[in-house]
């Protein structure tokens, strides 16, 4: 049996991953999701009166804090360092659906991918908690990877995904 990217050793024990013989790469990933708020809510973000304050300024340093705290988060995962990570926002007022992406670079010898989507996924609960209190109605979803670049497996492209979009 391969045991390159395999959680369980011979007996059926839960292992870390050996990436030691692997070769450090640039790597990149960038995550999204969305949540669906009612137009109180969009209102009272896009003029920064939630009670609770900026809500979109303080879900982005959730999202950042959370991308750290990933390996601590998600069993097997390996501690990385971290280079950069960014947490934007697109609001469609119309339709009531803040976007979040997440998107994390480091040179190192496994993926961010997981980085990205707990940073996207945090963000997300912040802004829930943060406007809960006006209306507890909020839904989140669609939380997927957009795209990756590095490591032995290459790039990953979402389906429907424009490339020439940058986040």
């Amino acid at each position: 049996m391969n045991q390159e990217f395999n959680h369980f050793d011979e007996n059926g024990n839960a292992v870390m991953v050996d990436i030691s013989d692997k070769e450090a790469t640039n790597r990149v990933a960038t995550a999204t999701g969305t949540i669906h708020v009612s137009e109180e809510i969009m209102d009272a973000i896009i003029n920064k009166t939630a009670k609770k304050g900026d809500v979109l300024g303080v879900a982005r340093v959730a999202g950042i804090m959370a991308v750290k705290k990933t390996a601590d988060l998600i069993p097997m995962c390996h501690t990385l360092l971290i280079q950069k990570c960014s947490v934007d926002f697109r609001l469609d007022e119309e339709y009531g659906e803040i976007k979040v992406f997440c998107t994390v670079k480091t040179q190192g010898k496994t993926g961010v991918e997981m980085e990205a989507l707990t940073g996207v996924t945090v963000t997300l609960l912040t802004i829930y908690d943060m406007c809960k209190a006006i209306d507890k109605g909020m839904e989140i979803g669609q939380v997927h990877l957009v795209k990756k670049s590095g490591g032995k497996s290459g790039d990953f492209y979402y389906r429907g995904y424009d490339e020439q979009e940058d986040f």
